[in-house]
């Protein structure tokens, strides 16, 4: 399994942000390909006149979240993963549209990363992906933008997170790395369906990392 690199979600990181320190939550990877001329176009409209982070963040989260389809919520749409894609098609399932929300913070200079929760789903545990930002007065916060619906409303209200599902029922997990790059079984994963009920078939179950 890769190695993700990780820091605390409960402690501040310092201040001001070590650049160097957090360049790999900056930095382009082929999933998350911050500089594609149409992530960085869109990354420009979403932070114009914005410089605080936290409305940066919070203008990439909300148009993540309301303007990209959850693939499996809408049934149907090409399966994407590489945040060009998800743009491209305006699709994505939960990890897809991870890497694009991840992508355009990125592209604004924001650190930010992926993270992920074993969440139960019918009968079975299933591996269920979000964002975690940098945000200078507070350190890593999560955010989820998979999408709302009935039963899911996921907000951006930091300090307190707002998540589509706490992660806190039996047999569920809340994981605490923050990976600067998407995890090879979640890529593998997605580049192996071709169909939205093969990547329903085919969701994973991690029960460490």
């Amino acid at each position: 399994m890769m190695q993700a690199i990780s820091a605390p979600l409960q402690r501040p990181l310092p201040k001001p942000l070590d650049v160097a320190k957090y360049d790999p939550f900056l930095a382009e990877c082929p999933q998350i390909d911050v500089n594609h001329p149409a992530i960085q176009d869109q990354a420009e409209v979403l932070g114009f006149r914005l410089v605080d982070d936290e409305d940066i963040a919070k203008a990439c989260f909300e148009w993540v979240r309301d303007e990209i389809k959850h693939t499996g919520d809408a049934g149907e749409g090409p399966v994407t993963c590489k945040a060009s894609d998800v743009l491209k098609h305006r699709t994505g399932f939960c990890f897809a549209k991870s890497h694009l929300l991840a992508a355009l913070l990125r592209a604004n200079g924001v650190p930010a990363g992926m993270t992920y929760q074993r969440l139960r789903s019918g009968d079975r545990y299933v591996l269920h992906g979000l964002n975690v930002v940098h945000l200078p007065r507070l350190g890593w916060y999560r955010m989820d933008a998979r999408g709302n619906k009935d039963g899911v409303d996921a907000q951006f209200t930091p300090p307190n997170e707002h998540l589509a599902w706490p992660g806190k029922e039996p047999g569920e997990i809340n994981f605490d790395p923050v990976w600067a790059t998407p995890m090879k079984e979640v890529v593998e994963m997605l580049e192996a369906s071709e169909t939205v009920t093969e990547v329903q078939k085919n969701l994973i179950d991690i029960v460490q990392m």
